[in-house]
């Protein structure tokens, strides 16, 4: 990979690892799902006009919204809130890979390699010393039970997004990613005036909203989404994916570090250790895929 194509992966992976803060600062005043859906808005509607539907149907388009939005985004938001801190929901929300092979495997079938197993164990080992330090109230600086579950059930979401997304075929990824994004928006609209208030109080506290929080939610369409996996996708199609993954074993180390230095979590031993576990599973997991996968001509 050339330097700047590799430059270019670093930077989205820091991107998504610093995007934790970034959504702490939007959610200190903007509720969870109002937040979401005002995200996948503004990644979705400014664009329609100018991004062709893929050729895919509806319903994977809606499917994947959904998991995407309501699952995955709505329920990492939710636990952010005041359950988990953004250090360690950028380090649990990698165990989608692992609900991803768990699911790939009884869905179609496909096999473990022993170092693929050897990744499971580390990570939920990583995953059990997490949940020995749960807390009642989370913050900035840990976790609640609630919090570690949330966001175990926001990266099984992925997952199945993930399951969706192969289902699609090969489709543009930008494309896919635009319109799928508008079927979050209604059932994020509708979770949000159902548990966050009514209309009058959504509109008073949207419409009181700091320019921070507004940058905030910018920055989840512009920066995370529209930069992010545009930029990801683009590298995908320029090299294997064997060479470019890896490099998202990046996102919670920027995530972890970008939350200490700016919000001040904390990063005592038991968190820094339970980051080596998962991280090394996820490594032993690339290697097991990079391994058996064929080489490129």
């Amino acid at each position: 990979m050339p330097l700047r194509h590799l430059l270019l992966a670093l930077a989205v992976v820091a991107v998504w690892g610093t995007n934790f803060v970034v959504i702490r600062w939007g959610l200190a005043e903007l509720p969870p799902f109002a937040f979401a859906a005002l995200r996948f808005a503004l990644s979705s509607l400014p664009l329609l006009p100018f991004i062709a539907r893929p050729a895919t149907g509806w319903r994977t388009l809606a499917s994947f919204g959904v998991l995407l939005g309501v699952g995955q985004f709505g329920l990492l938001f939710l636990a952010m809130h005041s359950d988990i801190s953004p250090g360690l929901a950028s380090l649990v929300i990698q165990t989608q890979v692992f609900f991803t092979i768990g699911l790939a495997m009884l869905l179609r079938s496909e096999g473990l390699r022993p170092l693929q197993i050897l990744g499971f164990a580390l990570a939920l080992a990583g995953m059990g010393l997490i949940g020995l330090h749960v807390t009642g109230a989370a913050g900035t600086a840990g976790v609640s039970a609630m919090g570690l579950m949330l966001v175990l059930g926001a990266a099984f979401s992925w997952a199945v997004a993930n399951l969706v997304a192969r289902s699609a075929g090969k489709v543009d990824p930008l494309g896919f990613m635009v319109w799928s994004s508008l079927a979050a928006v209604p059932p994020l609209v509708a979770i949000s005036l159902l548990a966050e208030g009514g209309p009058v109080h959504l509109a008073h506290v949207v419409g009181a909203a700091s320019l921070a929080a507004w940058g905030a939610v910018l920055w989840q369409a512009v920066g995370n989404t529209l930069f992010g996996y545009g930029a990801w996708n683009w590298l995908l199609a320029r090299h294997p994916a064997a060479t470019v993954a890896p490099t998202a074993l990046l996102v919670p180390v920027f995530g972890m570090l970008s939350s200490s230095a700016v919000l001040g979590e904390p990063l005592p031993p038991w968190k820094l250790g339970a980051a080596a576990l998962v991280l090394g599973g996820l490594a032993l997991n690339l290697l097991a895929t990079r391994l058996k996968a064929p080489a490129r001509a």
